[in-house]
């Protein structure tokens, strides 16, 4: 498989699917600005296994993004990380445990409270999540779901878990979502577009399937392995800065 251009398509292959698979390969395909730009760092709080923790504080960062585009953003930051750029002035919260990390980030008041009722369903609009699942915890069986789903080449990992007989297996089903959009970068590294209104990776986070496309990426990273996965879903007026987004993703792996 030559991952760096294969694409994995579906049979519902809505316009504003295809247009945003556009977007993400133009992006791939242009070289990465020389020009170095400013861009502010947010600090956002968190709270979780050992209660909550302050925003924290750290100089703005420089990375190699057009200017005008670089004015519309900023990166955002918890307690445990990773970070994640998104739209400028946007609000942020992190959970945190021993299974791993969220951070949420919305164009809306976020409420703490939220994130540990019950009856919260998630996010209806716009939204971004990114979060770092780690495998020799109770993240694996995260990881491994999101493994039997996308990463083939890991497979092992997934029978290693159900072998351990505290979920059943039906909790990994193996294959692609049916209508997810898959581009294989590594066999590490994916992105993905969920369509409108469709169960997939991209509703596999606490983004609620609406008229607009969820897209992301998921990358394993270390030998456990550790899972981290992004899920944007922004105004369509911000759709340029989803590829942005998922590049500087990327190029920070750990």
């Amino acid at each position: 498989m030559r991952y760096a251009s294969s694409i994995v398509q579906t049979s519902r292959y809505s316009s504003t699917a295809a247009a945003f698979v556009m977007l993400l390969a133009t992006c791939a395909h242009s070289q990465r600005p020389s020009t170095l730009a400013t861009i502010p760092f947010i600090g956002c709080k968190a709270d979780g296994q050992v209660g909550p923790q302050p925003a924290p504080h750290k100089p703005p960062l420089n990375l190699p993004t057009d200017p005008t585009v670089a004015n519309r953003l900023a990166y955002y930051e918890g307690f445990e990380g990773p970070g994640v750029l998104g739209p400028r002035g946007w609000n942020c919260f992190e959970t945190y445990g021993s299974n791993g990390n969220n951070l949420y980030i919305s164009p809306t008041p976020l409420n703490p409270k939220q994130f540990f009722d019950l009856n919260w369903k998630g996010f209806t609009g716009p939204a971004i999540q990114i979060s770092s699942m780690i495998g020799d915890t109770s993240g694996r069986f995260v990881v491994a779901r999101v493994i039997a789903r996308v990463f083939p080449a890991h497979r092992d990992f997934v029978n290693n878990v159900i072998a351990e007989g505290l979920r059943p297996a039906t909790d990994f089903p193996f294959g692609p979502y049916p209508d997810d959009h898959l581009t294989y970068k590594t066999k590490e590294l994916v992105e993905y577009l969920t369509p409108p209104n469709r169960q997939g990776l991209g509703t596999s986070s606490w983004l609620l399937p609406n008229q607009h496309p969820i897209l992301g990426l998921a990358m394993l990273v270390g030998e456990d392995p550790d899972l981290i996965q992004l899920s944007l879903r922004l105004p369509p007026d911000m759709d340029d800065l989803a590829p942005i987004i998922i590049r500087e993703t990327e190029r920070a792996k750990p």
